[in-house]
């Protein structure tokens, strides 16, 4: 509310019974103004969804590194297991998968 406003008018967010209280005993009427408008550009609202975005190919490409890594031990142990184990036999045809040197 400013000083231009004609008495008995007042702001919609003051409660009435403060304001006539102050119009009665002759208080001062203070109104604080907050002025949140951002100086520049709001960074926080561009920086959130490029870091979730960022650690979602993070972690997408940790997956898929990891299941690499999984198939490349299952791919070894098999071979090992394999060599191991000689020629492999079912009902009478043998498979020899490793040659022995």
């Amino acid at each position: 509310m400013s000083q231009h406003t004609p008495p008995g008018q007042m702001a919609p967010h003051v409660p009435a019974d403060l304001y006539q209280r102050a119009q009665a005993t002759g208080q001062p009427v203070v109104f604080v103004v907050h002025d949140i408008t951002p100086a520049s550009f709001p960074w926080q609202r561009l920086l959130i969804p490029f870091a979730i975005a960022g650690a979602a190919a993070l972690g997408t490409w940790g997956v898929v590194a990891a299941l690499c890594w999984l198939m490349h031990v299952a791919a070894h142990t098999a071979t090992v297991i394999a060599g191991a184990a000689g020629p492999i036999g079912a009902g009478g045809i043998t498979l020899k998968l490793f040659s022995k040197k």
